[in-house]
């Protein structure tokens, strides 16, 4: 293996260590009780847990890595010397934790110079540890994991998720009506990185969203791209099945969404 593979094998193996054990504690400080508040808007949550975890999990990566930078949602910003960035979504789907629903979870990323290199998403619901290096697949409790065949969208399962702000919840909203009716059904799971592991696993066959963070998409985005699936992380954000890659894209662009 190359040096840039070397470093990514390594960096997804601390990225999986760490997020399966802090994904695991935020299930038990949910269970404890915890207090919370609104961020940019009144949908806008975040908890006392989802700073805890970030401030955990940057303590773990500092033990390891004390050189690397840093960003994170709650607000952790450290420029870094080596070139390497985690970026880092401490609790993902925070409004589905807040409300003891399935959808949340701890996500991972890495980046060097700018690009991804690993990341590690986990489900402490469902005990599921997704989980990337770049050139080298991506895996499910290390089993391998692919998107799915779908070619058809008249049979697509496909994701999306809604912004904070109201305004633009009706335009998405909107864009919807347009969708729907071409599409086997929607789903709205919660959280942008299980959406893109969704998608590795062919659990969904295509997800879409706008105004997705990078901390959203940073883990997801390399293990949906590692399984196969085609994926977009601009404004309007998506992953999709390769062969319903075309046909999905430019019903997107017809919907406005």
């Amino acid at each position: 293996m190359t040096k840039r593979e070397i470093l990514a094998v390594e960096l997804r193996e601390l990225a999986e260590s760490i997020a399966a054990d802090v994904g695991t504690q935020i299930l038990e400080r949910r269970r404890s009780g915890f207090d919370w508040t609104t961020k940019s808007t009144s949908t806008d949550v975040v908890t006392e847990v989802d700073t805890w975890s970030e401030e955990t999990i940057v303590r773990s990566i500092q033990v390891h890595r004390p050189d690397d930078g840093l960003l994170g949602e709650e607000g952790a910003s450290a420029p870094g010397s080596t070139g390497v960035t985690w970026v880092i979504d401490p609790v993902d789907g925070t409004t589905n934790f807040l409300y003891d629903l399935p959808g949340f979870s701890v996500s991972i990323g890495v980046e060097f110079e700018g690009e991804r290199l690993a990341g590690a998403v986990y489900d402490p619901v469902r005990a599921e540890l997704f989980s990337a290096a770049v050139g080298k697949g991506a895996t499910v409790n290390g089993q391998t994991i692919r998107a799915s065949d779908a070619d058809t969208l008249s049979t697509a399962l496909v994701g999306t998720g809604f912004s904070y702000d109201a305004t633009d919840r009706v335009h998405q909203a909107q864009a919807l009506t347009s969708i729907i009716p071409v599409v086997r059904d929607i789903r709205r799971l919660g959280g942008a990185a299980l959406d893109f592991c969704a998608v590795a696993t062919g659990r969904l066959d295509a997800y879409f969203e706008r105004g997705v963070k990078p901390w959203d998409s940073a883990a997801g985005a390399l293990i949906a791209s590692e399984a196969g699936a085609v994926v977009q992380t601009a404004d309007l954000t998506y992953a999709v099945a390769p062969k319903l890659a075309s046909t999905f894209v430019e019903m997107l662009e017809t919907s406005g969404a």
